[in-house]
């Protein structure tokens, strides 16, 4: 029967859930905003008929931006922090780093310098460099401040954490200027003194995972996943209400296809991912992981109309998206390589197969996510249902008694980083798992 389609391509509930998350003031992690996001959540996937609906507590450093400031000659520049610095003032010279690959860092003296660097890296550079390695590089280097540049043009300032697990307030103040003051300040006052004046509340919170389930009672489980929780500047359309949206919108159709699940699916949204994948590391701290069959993570999907889906070098993944792009004749993109900056990622460490599903923008980097305009106007409901209804069919798929995920060695998966130059990064940001 194909009738879930039909009720999939005129379901509000995903979207009525997407306008909710939007209109509360934020949904940082941590605040009053992130928990009226997961009740919301949790009422839209209790209304889409999935049972054993339930929110799951955990302690989180909490931090809720104040006012900031950058001082250059005799002007002031627009900035935000970046969350998680610390609240402190730093005084040095402005050395612009241009893209801040991590050759930059290490042919420049930046004792006691600022730091600025861009939000993008070069085309012909084999990797993206996140924000997170190039704010260490620049801490490893003596820095005393680091200035965020957006690449994107439009007088938008970029936030994004900064901090690590064992160390969750980073080490010096850091900001976010837009691409034109960025431009502003490399032209006027490289090489000059100017100061960084965070301010911010730090102190002790909490946080919460949004669990439900479908499916039959099997020792195994699919894990069909999203976040709640938003950077404070925005809505958080994108990143992530759609993905919560999406994930709701699966629930509602598997709860029509129930007969058709041949392993149980639960459904989690977490909290705290912007922050370091605080929700998600909890969850996978605090169950059996070799009873997880797979899991698909929804984070990013819906700004463009063609799903991006990273499988990690799974083949079997592939094949199964693969399939379900064929079954419905529409093009899904694969990219095997590891991506470590989403909630399937404390799993995936840990060897267990997951898809990160995201879209095709045709841009580099996360356009106007983590900006003011990660707004409700960018996303379209017509591609929320569409692809709703492609990763309905993949949790299928991934649920089917036919499809066999091998779970692979903890080492296997760091040589594979190792090989993809990309254990370099996470060595530097603290997220490197696996030893020496």
């Amino acid at each position: 029967m194909t009738s879930w389609i039909g009720t999939t391509f005129t379901s509000d509930l995903g979207w009525e859930l997407l306008c909710n998350l939007v209109d509360i003031d934020h949904r940082m992690a941590g605040s009053d905003g992130e928990r009226a996001g997961a009740t919301a959540t949790r009422d839209a996937l209790l209304a889409a008929g999935a049972r054993n609906v339930r929110l799951d507590s955990f302690d989180i450093q909490g931090w809720e931006r104040n006012e900031s400031t950058l001082r250059a000659g005799d002007t002031e520049q627009d900035c935000i922090a970046l969350p998680r610095s610390p609240a402190t003032t730093a005084t040095g010279e402005l050395v612009d780093l241009g893209y801040g690959l991590p050759e930059d860092f290490e042919d420049a003296d930046l004792e006691g310098a600022i730091v600025q660097v861009r939000s993008d890296v070069p085309d012909h550079h084999d990797r993206y460099i996140h924000r997170r390695e190039k704010y260490y590089y620049a801490v490893a280097a003596g820095a005393a401040g680091f200035v965020y540049r957006n690449h994107v043009e439009g007088c938008l300032p970029p936030t994004g954490s900064v901090g690590t697990p064992d160390s969750p307030i980073g080490a010096i103040p850091a900001v976010g200027v837009s691409s034109e003051v960025g431009s502003r300040l490399k032209r006027r006052f490289d090489g000059d003194q100017i100061e960084l004046d965070v301010t911010a509340h730090i102190d002790d919170a909490t946080s919460q995972n949004v669990h439900a389930e479908l499916g039959p009672d099997t020792e195994k489980t699919v894990l069909v996943t999203s976040h709640v929780d938003a950077h404070d500047i925005a809505e958080g359309a994108m990143d992530n209400g759609a993905g919560t949206a999406v994930l709701v919108e699966i629930a509602r159709a598997l709860a029509e296809r129930e007969d058709d699940l041949d392993t149980r699916v639960e459904f989690i949204a977490y909290g705290a991912e912007e922050v370091g994948l605080v929700g998600s590391s909890v969850e996978a701290a605090d169950r059996n992981l070799d009873s997880i069959k797979t899991i698909l993570n929804n984070d990013g999907v819906v700004r463009g109309r063609t799903l991006k889906l990273y499988s990690h070098g799974w083949d079997e993944l592939e094949a199964a998206a693969a399939d379900v792009a064929d079954r419905f004749e529409h093009p899904v993109s694969n990219v095997p390589r590891h991506n470590p900056h989403s909630d399937h990622w404390p799993f995936v460490q840990k060897g267990v197969p997951a898809i990160m599903a995201m879209s095709e923008t045709g841009s580099q980097g996360r356009g106007w996510g983590h900006t003011f305009a990660d707004t409700l106007d960018k996303v379209d409901i017509r591609t929320l249902r569409e692809q709703a209804v492609l990763l309905t069919e993949l949790v299928v798929e991934l649920a089917s008694i036919d499809r066999s995920v091998e779970h692979r060695d903890t080492a296997e998966i760091a040589s594979e980083l190792e090989a993809a130059d990309q254990a370099e990064g996470m060595k530097v940001t603290g997220d490197w798992p696996f030893g020496e």
